[in-house]
């Protein structure tokens, strides 16, 4: 089987933009789904309403793959998962280096969806010399000091970076003189790197602040409809001040003055 070094994904030499290679892999795993069920064929609308965007979006990501279905019958499951797996390199496979191995770490390694979807754990590398040796995921743990020839023995171009922000940048410009070309960085810390290397970071406490800002507004646009739908004060009816109590009674009298019609009530 091919290794990742010698093999890239022909994402980006077909001219498939950004955005639809971001939405590839939830069009995988809705099709996958699909596919554990037996299902043969899926329409459009199921399948958008299944991954989360509109069909519209869909089935313009889907002609860059050159697959525009069946009127009346829809796209072919099976096809599908192969085409989309294909132009995201699934079809080979991609051995991966995690460095750090605490508590996430440790997560990710345990993490079975690497291999089903064409990713291959070859080392856990961490910096503590007492992680040394001990397994993790059945791997067992090496040392830093490894990261060069470990990466070069596998053939290693995707790194995975669960260390603490401090020593996320030195680990990362390690792994890419080692020749890693892509990262994915869960260290709550900004990478700067070569041209060349892509980085991709999963921040799970900006995830967090994100859905707190959500649910701020939601939990205002509610107080605003709340306060709407309230029942209107009932109106105060004032009574009608006479400014000369003496000259009369009744309405007339008391708009009556001196010098003829006043107003009900006098400005001081």
């Amino acid at each position: 089987m091919a290794t990742g070094r010698t093999h890239r994904p022909a994402t980006r030499s077909r001219g498939i933009p950004e955005a639809t290679v971001a939405r590839l892999p939830l069009y995988l795993r809705a099709l996958t789904a699909l596919s554990e069920r037996s299902v043969p064929t899926v329409s459009s609308e199921e399948l958008a309403t299944a991954a989360g965007v509109n069909s519209a979006k869909l089935r313009k990501d889907f002609s860059y793959l050159g697959s525009y279905g069946t009127r009346g019958v829809g796209y072919d499951v099976e096809y599908l998962v192969y085409q989309i797996s294909r132009e995201l390199g699934l079809t080979q496979d991609w051995p991966v280096v995690i460095v750090g191995i605490g508590n996430l770490g440790a997560a990710l390694a345990n993490y079975g969806g690497f291999a089903s979807r064409g990713f291959r754990v070859a080392a856990l590398i961490d910096a503590d010399p007492a992680m040394a040796g001990k397994p993790v995921a059945g791997i067992a743990v090496q040392h830093t000091d490894e990261l060069e020839k470990i990466i070069t023995d596998n053939g290693v171009s995707i790194g995975v970076i669960a260390t603490p922000a401090g020593a996320a940048q030195q680990v990362c410009e390690r792994l890419v003189a080692a020749g890693v070309t892509s990262i994915l960085n869960f260290a709550p810390t900004v990478l700067s790197v070569p041209d060349g290397v892509d980085v991709r970071k999963v921040d799970l406490s900006i995830e967090l602040q994100i859905l707190a800002f959500h649910e701020q507004r939601k939990a205002g646009e509610g107080a605003a409809a709340e306060a709407a739908s309230a029942p209107a004060p009932a109106a105060v009816t004032l009574p009608v001040l006479d400014p000369d109590p003496g000259a009369g009674t009744g309405a007339a009298a008391s708009r009556k003055g001196p010098d003829g019609d006043v107003p009900a009530v006098m400005p001081a």
